[in-house]
């Protein structure tokens, strides 16, 4: 009995020592989560106070994050080895994620592209801060020891770009949808991809746990044998499992469970075959997987916005967290100059490389020095992953804390200056954005029109008269011609310049442009003088490289406040009558022009239009202007206006309906495209645009109106090809038609494609050799007096 009693007894104290034991650990769970808790309460709090500024939510995650995690008691309850193992290992796990993320948003196919302007910029930021960074770093004592191989690391870090953090910066801020900020986002994704991928490549040749030495060949061969068979396997097996799970799981239907299993076990599978049987890194054998997994499909989506998702909601500021506990502040030697020479020379040399690099690069594509230097500090930007790679580097005994601090807060001053650099664009682009809309159609008849007539050459003379004459509308109150002689500044040109005491501070003194220039001003004088009438001309010049030309246009016109630019078409007609091959350059700037005149623009396809000698008592132009609907058809509406008051013109306006009676299939897409608000208010537009021509110029028999009913842009091509031969002049509106079936899939075969569909089938070389023709393009209105819009334009 009395064993029973003791057993009982030893029974009932080990109870009570396991329910002691478990609730002790209940209760430490229970408020590491309220801990937790608290800290991502703090990061919400403080992101709330900095929103005021602008500040990112990963300034107030690690301010949060280091200061809570260096607090003396928080630092006592986390002192132990296992707490630190078990955040280690959290945020090893998260960055893994992270990074699998980051290459899974990367297209690899944008090196297989036509090199852009972007990778061009991206690529010679990372260049030159390398460079910078392979110079400067080793006086800076970076590693314990000296190590060229360390600071090469090092000068590759400094030299990358955080794409996700960047984008998610420009988004936030509402430069996304600009032109600079679709720049920017773009050239971050191409450094970031380049200085990570040269991260990869430095880890299968040097070995970081065995002081940076070289690997032996073998280890070599293996690691890249594996990550080959890891690219395969992502890039060719991949895609048939995800979208075998694509098509048994279409959108609308939840997800099977299985299936999500089995896709996210491969991903893993993919992702961990290079680290455990190559011994490779875990967090760039994740980021090498996503780079060449398809993106495409549900799969895909759900698990980028599965981990973002919780990366912004709790891993963030956890990771700071562990930051905290793993780079002690109080060791970043505050007393010591070297540690703040260290941290500012970090600092310059990734600022300095990043805005060199742009600036080099902004000279060669033609970008004002502004511009530049704010993609370079854009572009500056580091994040999560050049975090996490310094930490590591103290961890391995590679750096000392104090400089891992340091490059933890050169990571934050990268970040922390950036909302002021986008505030300087907006407030730049609300100087430069047009307050009112400069276009014909809004034109008041009350006010003379400005136009910008810009030429290439004496030979165009003619044309331009011509032009100045069925222009001008009204004697009262007429127009306004700044004629402009649009000149390359070549070497040549260049060496003869010189300095005046005028407005304009340079004079050209080379004998072939002073003379060019004086056969032009004899020539338009002379026709001023003969019938001049209600037309005021005033002589400009526009001198410049060809990546700048666009640039001096655009001012001149905003300067002049004029409400057309008619440009030259880039090729011109020969002595058969066919246009030559034309000049590439001149042809960029129109495109450049396109895109950002502060104006209505127009391009004259000349075939002929100086032969003609314009009567004011008879009939010696036909004239055409050809109307499908969109706002560049109303402007090209809005201009013939003024050719109908000509007396020497005959206009006859075509418009082109659409039958859409009969059964086919075109006709019921656009029945249905009809219902849709967009395209019922362009055709009301459209609509109240023409009846007001129709009753102001044909009604009272001055102009001619013409209808064709089409089906398809198959019967719009025939009927353009029909006019061949009819008119000397036709004007057409370059786009800007909505859910216009006449037009559709003609943008396929253009060979012009700044001049439009109907542009190029009218300017194609087999076209008539007699038909000169006309595209405009109707202002787009990018600012308002009270703000920018989203889609505002800069660069």
């Amino acid at each position: 009995m009395e064993f029973l009693n003791r057993n009982y007894t030893d029974f009932k104290n080990m109870e009570a020592r396991c329910t002691t034991q478990i609730s002790y650990k209940l209760a430490t769970i229970a408020v590491y989560m309220l801990g937790f808790f608290f800290l991502v309460f703090l990061c919400n709090f403080l992101h709330l106070l900095l929103r005021p500024m602008s500040q990112p939510r990963i300034i107030s995650e690690s301010i949060v994050g280091l200061f809570l995690s260096n607090m003396p008691f928080i630092r006592k309850q986390t002192n132990g080895d296992e707490i630190q193992k078990t955040l280690t290992y959290i945020v090893e796990g998260g960055m893994i994620c992270h990074m699998f993320v980051v290459g899974l948003e990367i297209d690899p196919h944008i090196f297989l592209q036509i090199p852009l302007r972007e990778a061009k910029v991206a690529c010679s930021g990372v260049l030159t801060t390398f460079v910078i960074g392979c110079l400067l770093t080793p006086l800076l004592n970076v590693p314990e020891t000296p190590n060229v191989t360390f600071n090469i690391c090092v000068a590759v870090i400094l030299s990358g770009t955080a794409s996700p953090l960047l984008t998610r910066l420009i988004t936030d801020l509402k430069i996304g949808k600009s032109d600079i900020g679709r720049f920017v986002v773009s050239a971050g994704v191409h450094s970031d991809l380049v200085s990570t991928l040269l991260i990869c490549i430095g880890y299968i040749i040097f070995d970081p746990f065995n002081n940076f030495d070289y690997r032996n060949s073998k280890n070599i061969l293996r690691m890249t044998s594996l990550l080959v068979i890891e690219t395969v396997l992502a890039a060719k097996v991949t895609p048939l499992l995800m979208n075998w799970v694509n098509r048994e799981n279409p959108d609308g239907k939840s997800m099977k469970g299985s299936h999500l299993v089995v896709s996210v076990a491969f991903v893993v599978m993919v992702s961990s075959f290079s680290p455990v049987f190559g011994d490779y890194n875990s967090v760039l054998s994740a980021f090498l997987a996503g780079l060449f997994m398809p993106r495409e499909g549900r799969i895909a989506k759900m698990m980028i916005s599965k981990v973002n998702y919780f990366f912004a909601t709790i891993f963030y500021p956890l990771f700071f967290f562990w930051v905290g506990i793993e780079a002690q502040l109080s060791q970043f030697g505050v007393g010591h100059i070297g540690t703040w020479a260290k941290l500012f020379f970090l600092y310059l040399i990734a600022t300095t490389g990043k805005v060199l690099g742009s600036l080099v690069s902004g000279v060669m594509l033609g970008f004002h020095w502004q511009e530049s230097i704010e993609i370079g500090l854009l572009l500056n930007i580091k994040g999560h992953f050049q975090v996490y790679l310094a930490i590591i580097a103290s961890s391995m005994k590679l750096a000392s804390i104090s400089t891992s601090i340091a490059m933890v807060f050169v990571t934050f001053l990268t970040i922390v200056y950036l909302p002021f650099v986008v505030t300087n664009i907006i407030d730049r682009a609300r100087k430069r954005s047009p307050t009112q809309r400069m276009a014909l159609q809004w034109h008041s008849p009350a006010n003379e029109l400005r136009i910008l007539l810009c030429m290439h050459g004496s030979q165009s003379v003619s044309s331009a008269t011509n032009f100045m004459d069925i222009s001008r509308g009204p004697a009262e109150p007429g127009i306004m011609v700044f004629l402009t002689d649009v000149i390359e500044l070549t070497d040549r040109i260049a060496a003869t310049l010189t300095h005046s005491q005028g407005a304009d501070g340079l004079t050209v003194t080379d004998p072939i442009v002073v003379e060019m220039r004086e056969q032009i001003t004899n020539a338009v004088n002379d026709y001023l003088n003969k019938d001049g009438d209600g037309i005021n001309v005033r002589r400009m010049l526009a001198l410049s490289t060809m990546n700048g030309m666009q640039q001096d246009i655009c001012i001149l016109a905003e300067e002049l406040m004029v409400s057309l630019i008619v440009l030259p078409f880039h090729k011109q007609q020969e002595a058969g009558g066919r246009l030559n091959m034309g000049l590439s350059g001149f042809r960029h700037v129109n495109r450049k022009v396109l895109r950002h005149a502060p104006c209505s623009v127009g391009i004259l396809v000349d075939r002929g239009l100086g032969v003609t000698t314009l009567s004011r008592t008879s009939i010696s132009l036909h004239a055409a202007v050809i109307f499908i609907g969109g706002k560049d058809d109303r402007e090209a509406l809005a201009y013939a206006g003024r050719v109908a008051r000509h007396p020497g013109v005959k206009l006859t306006v075509i418009r082109f309906l659409l039958e859409a009676s009969g059964d086919s299939v075109s006709s019921r897409i656009t029945i249905v495209k009809a219902n849709t608000s967009e395209h019922q208010e362009e055709m009301k537009l459209d609509d109240e645009c023409f009846a007001e021509f129709y009753d102001r110029h044909v009604a009272g028999g001055h102009v001619a109106y013409m209808e064709k009913y089409l089906v398809n842009s198959g019967q719009t091509f025939s009927t353009l090809r029909s006019l061949e031969g009819q008119y000397g002049l036709i004007i057409v509106g370059r786009g800007g038609r909505v859910n216009s079936v006449l037009t559709v899939g003609m943008n396929d075969w253009e060979e012009c494609p700044e001049l439009g569909p109907i542009g190029d089938i009218l300017s194609a070389s087999d076209y008539s050799i007699t038909a000169s023709v006309l595209i405009i393009q109707q202002h787009s209105l990018r600012g308002e007096l009270d703000g920018l819009h989203d889609e505002f334009s800069i660069m």
